[in-house]
C-alpha cells in the first residue's frame, strides 16, 4: 500500500492532485492511504517523531509518501529510504530522519531523476509521488536513484519532550516513548503537574492528566475536555 503523510490539509487541491500523479505512474490496484494530512505545518522535526510512531501499525512493504517540505525547490535533496522493510519517499530535511535512526536496518537512495514539467513548488506531485507509485508496483527505479551514505539532516533516535501534534478533541500527542517514562511520573508542562491514568474513564471530567495513547506515546488529555485549550497547549511546547 501507499501511506500518505503530509501537512496539506484537507480543503486544498493538493491531495488529490498527488493521488492523480500516483494513480497515473502505478498500478491501479495498490490500496492508497490517508494516513494524516494534518502534520503541523512547516515542520519536519515534529512530523518525524510522530511518522516514527506512526508507522509502526503498517505492514512491511508500505511505501510511505511523506511530504512537509518548507524548503521545496531550494537545496535540499530527494530520497528513498528503506527501514526496516518499510519504504519512506520524501524530503531530506529531517522528515525521514528518526525512522532512519531508529531501524535496525535502513538504506538510503537519493533521488537523481527529474521528470520533464517539474514544479518548483509541488515535488510531492510531480517527483516523489511517482517514484513512490513505482516502487509500490514492484517496479524499482534503479536508473532514477544514487545510493548514498545517509541522509544529510539526520536526527538522534532520542524522544522528543515537546507537543508534536494536537488532535481534533485538543488532546496532546508528545515525541515521548511511553515505554521510556514509568507510570508514577509526574509530567510538568508549564505550570501543571500532571499524574498518569490508563484511560480516561479513570479520571473525572474536566481532569487534566498523561496517558499512553494508541500508538505508544505520552499523550497529554482532559478527560471529556480540550487539554489545548485548558492548557494552552500548542506543538513545541
Amino acid at each position: 500500500m501507499i501511506v500518505l503523510y503530509t501537512d496539506f490539509g484537507i480543503d486544498d487541491p493538493y491531495v488529490g492532485q498527488m493521488k492523480a500523479a500516483l494513480l497515473r505512474h502505478g498500478r491501479r490496484d495498490v490500496p492508497i492511504v490517508d494516513l494524516l494530512h494534518r502534520v503541523p505545518d512547516f515542520d519536519p522535526r515534529a512530523g518525524a517523531h510522530l511518522l516514527a510512531a506512526l508507522q509502526t501499525r503498517f505492514d512491511l512493504g508500505s511505501v510511505f509518501l511523506a511530504i512537509v517540505d518548507p524548503g521545496v525547490g531550494g537545496d535540499r535533496q530527494a530520497v528513498v529510504l528503506e527501514a526496516d522493510g518499510k519504504f519512506y519517499v520524501g524530503p531530506d530535511n529531517g522528515l525521514l530522519a528518526v525512522v532512519a535512526a531508529r531501524a535496525q536496518t535502513s538504506r538510503i537512495w537519493r533521488i537523481t531523476w527529474r521528470p520533464e514539467g517539474l514544479s518548483a513548488s509541488f515535488h510531492g506531485r510531480d517527483l516523489f509521488a511517482p517514484i513512490a507509485a513505482r516502487i509500490a508496483a514492484g517496479d524499482w527505479p534503479a536508473t532514477a536513484l544514487a545510493e548514498c551514505a545517509g541522509l544529510d539532516h539526520a536526527m538522534s533516535a532520542d524522544d522528543l519532550a515537546e507537543v508534536i501534534y494536537i488532535d481534533h478533541y485538543g488532546n496532546a500527542l508528545t515525541g515521548m516513548r511511553a515505554v521510556n517514562v514509568p507510570q508514577d511520573t509526574r509530567l510538568a508542562i508549564g505550570a501543571a503537574c500532571l499524574r498518569s491514568a490508563r484511560v480516561f474513564a479513570e479520571m473525572p471530567t474536566g481532569q487534566p492528566f498523561w496517558y499512553e495513547n494508541s500508538v505508544g506515546l505520552v499523550e497529554i488529555a482532559v478527560s471529556r475536555g480540550s487539554a489545548a485549550s485548558l492548557m494552552g497547549l500548542a506543538v513545541g511546547s
